[in-house]
């Protein structure tokens, strides 16, 4: 058994065991199988602990080197893939696709684009989102983030073929922020979300017109190449043959197909569907691969780690319930890749990232890090999110889908940091499974919706939370307060912030409150982890500076005046409140900055659903904020939260009341009215209301859900309390 004295809780040594774990796989992690392989890992390393046996790291360290030469040397063999949009328009003097595809496939594949698009329909080029006044591929082959680490002549490499839907095919040209097509009035959309619940795989239905090539080398002679649609076969001098299948059909792979090119036309949406049989060999070098993964985790994991198993149950519950939720809302997060609506910030982000790529892979760092903008017009820290997401996890949303899950473990910790085990376990169930939460905005499904659509929110929220559970440390009465949890904290805070500047507010009161703790405790190690892990915030000024040569903190739209306060980002100052009070104390009613005022009053308290019905709650829950923040009955560390959320809703009060920007605001919310009630809301309504509180306590569903909840709690070796710790 492994040495308790040899174990460690290291943050560090935990990233290094993951490390491990991505070198065994290798990357991009892009694949479903890969991406359970590590999400397994991740929860057994940072729930478990890690050995500082150097013994043990060597093994592991050899017995992974021998690992990665057999999958070198087993490594099946690849085939070439090159994929594009197919977009072509006679006011177009230059045509990439003309110039670089066989003359046989461009004039099969025009033909079908004429047919499926005719002339005499398609929209006016300078219309707003008309195909024709955006961009047309500027290469033969569309770039792809899978070709990272492996470089293709085309657009990637693959070991396999098996696709009917191309949201599954992973297609990154599809969110290029060229095609940024957003009305759907004209001939040519994007896509579409089918409206048939039971189809949560193949919810979105990608219209764009595209086409896909592949090209085999010999060892795949004896293959089954099968598909529905129409294929270009190629023989002898560049002419290629057209085979049509109404249905799957499939056709060997003979000796003369090596090397040769197959095209495949996706002009018409859901006309194409293909799949590849190989031969045995191949299937063997296949299966060994991921086998040999399995094995070189499964053996760091059993040598490094050891692990409490009833530690594990509630997290992997937790995240298990999670998942769920995301395969009947939006499974393409599991590795498929969704195309973004056209005009949206999804989009925006996802065609910016793909640029800067492409640039760091020329080797154009300076072009890369500009990030598109000399100075940054709005969120600046999201791009880069998606950059280090596409080497990572290549074509795919598996990157942001990690952070969709750390998302409830979070909730719940920083749950049970204030309340009892079985409130933070029944409010964690509420927030994942039902729609009670969606008044405060603790629902999953609405960080979920807002991951889907490519949007920074739900990340921000997820590093904020992390951040200050951090910050306020996991449990009293010994919380951690080191320098590597205070570093670790407020760099979360910072990224936090780079991602949402709006949360700037919260972050300045969390940390300004734990430096004043840290002052008061002379714990000097832990203020320094809090300032140096705060400092890359200031990487969005250092930008503008550096490449726009002006002092702008974080983003320029922040100070540009909008004839349109509808869309503005600050609506109204604090002077112009002052100027509201003047009118209503004048009792103009009709003045603009009491209409102003009262309408932005108004949309903050409708909440995250924008419902008049629920000022009153809302109201309500402020109130209690303002009581718990100023109690001396409740933790000092949660009263330091419920100021920090006050600033959230002090925000909420001057930007455009866009519901996604303040969801963790209202989360936090909810956090501290549950903290009230429950210790002291319930004894008032029970002096209130004796009899009516006495038959709740009675009822049958009661002693039904509580023991649920206690079996629960039990399996994860958690027991109940009634009190909350006491305070630091």
């Amino acid at each position: 058994m492994m040495d308790v004295r040899l174990r460690t809780n290291s943050v560090w040594l935990r990233i290094a065991v993951l490390g491990l774990a991505v070198a065994a796989f290798g990357l991009p992690v892009n694949h479903l199988f890969g991406y359970a392989l590590l999400l397994t890992a991740t929860i057994l390393v940072f729930y478990g602990n890690v050995t500082l046996d150097i013994k043990r790291w060597l093994a592991v360290v050899a017995a992974l080197a021998l690992i990665l030469l057999a999958q070198f040397a087993l490594s099946p063999p690849r085939i070439e893939e090159g994929h594009n949009a197919f977009l072509i328009d006679p006011d177009r003097t230059e045509n990439v696709l003309k110039n670089g595809l066989p003359p046989d496939v461009f004039n099969f594949l025009s033909a079908e684009f004429d047919k499926a698009y005719p002339l005499a329909n398609r929209c006016v080029p300078r219309d707003a989102g008309c195909w024709r006044g955006q961009n047309f591929p500027a290469q033969t082959f569309a770039f792809s983030a899978d070709s990272v680490f492996d470089p293709s002549p085309f657009s990637r490499r693959v070991t396999g073929i098996d696709f009917e839907d191309p949201i599954w095919h992973r297609l990154g040209f599809i969110n290029d922020g060229g095609y940024n097509w957003n009305d759907l009035r004209h001939d040519m959309h994007r896509g579409y979300r089918d409206p048939r619940v039971w189809l949560f795989l193949h919810r979105w239905r990608l219209t764009m017109p595209w086409f896909t090539m592949y090209r085999f080398p010999a060892a795949f002679v004896g293959s089954e190449l099968c598909w529905r649609g129409d294929v270009l076969w190629e023989g002898s001098g560049e002419r290629f043959t057209v085979t049509s299948h109404a249905t799957m059909a499939c056709r060997t792979l003979a000796p003369e197909d090596a090397g040769k090119r197959i095209f495949a036309s996706a002009i018409r949406p859901d006309s194409l569907a293909m799949k590849l049989e190989p031969t045995a060999k191949i299937q063997t070098l296949q299966l060994l691969t991921p086998l040999l993964s399995l094995a070189a985790i499964a053996l760091m994991l059993g040598v490094l780690v050891r692990c409490r198993w009833r530690e594990i149950v509630m997290p992997a519950s937790v995240i298990g319930l999670a998942l769920a939720v995301v395969i009947l809302s939006d499974a393409s997060l599991l590795g498929g890749f969704r195309y973004h609506d056209g005009g949206d910030d999804g989009l925006v982000y996802e065609g910016y990232a793909r640029r800067m790529l492409q640039a760091a892979l020329r080797g154009d760092w300076f072009t890369a890090l500009r990030g598109e903008e000399e100075v940054f017009y709005f969120v600046p820290g999201f791009r880069y999110f998606r950059l280090l997401e596409r080497i990572i996890f290549g074509e795919s949303n598996l990157g942001y889908l990690s952070l969709l899950l750390i998302l409830p473990v979070v909730t719940m910790t920083l749950f049970r940091r204030f309340l009892p085990p079985r409130w933070a376990l029944a409010l964690i169930l509420i927030f994942l499974l039902t729609p009670l939460g969606l008044a405060f905005g603790s629902n999953f499904f609405l960080y979920l919706k807002f991951t889907s659509r490519g949007y920074a929110d739900p990340a921000a929220f997820t590093l904020l939370l992390a951040g200050l559970l951090l910050i306020v440390g996991r449990r009293e009465p010994n919380p951690d307060r080191s320098f590597g949890k205070g570093f670790c904290g407020a760099l979360l805070l910072a990224l936090a912030v780079l991602l949402r500047p709006n949360l700037a507010p919260i972050t300045g009161v969390l940390l300004g409150g734990a430096g004043i703790a840290a002052l008061y405790l002379r714990n000097v190690r832990h203020l320094a982890g809090m300032c140096i892990g705060f400092l890359p915030v200031s990487l969005a000024a250092i930008h503008n500076w550096y490449y726009g040569g002006v002092f702008v903190p974080f983003s320029s739209n922040a100070y540009l005046a909008f004839a349109d306060l509808s869309t503005a980002p600050i609506r109204i100052s604090p002077l112009g409140y002052l100027f509201a009070l003047q009118d209503l104390l004048r009792l103009d009613f009709s003045g603009a900055y009491f209409t102003l005022a009262f309408s932005q009053i108004e949309n903050w308290l409708t909440g995250p659903l924008e419902l008049s019905a629920l000022i009153p709650v809302h109201a309500a829950a402020v109130v209690i904020l303002i009581r718990v923040a100023l109690s001396a009955l409740y933790d000092n560390w949660l009263r330091l939260t419920t100021w920090a959320t006050l600033s959230g809703h002090a925000v909420a009060l001057l930007i455009y009341p866009n519901p996604r920007y303040h969801l963790v605001t209202w989360l936090l919310t909810s956090m501290a009215v549950a903290t009230w009630v429950q210790q002291e809301g319930v004894a008032l309504v029970q002096r209130r209301f004796p009899r009516w509180t006495g038959k709740l306590s009675a009822l049958r569903i009661k002693g039904i859900i509580t023991g649920g909840l206690d079996w629960w709690l039990g399996k994860a070796g958690i027991a109940e309390q009634s009190v909350i710790p006491a305070k630091r």
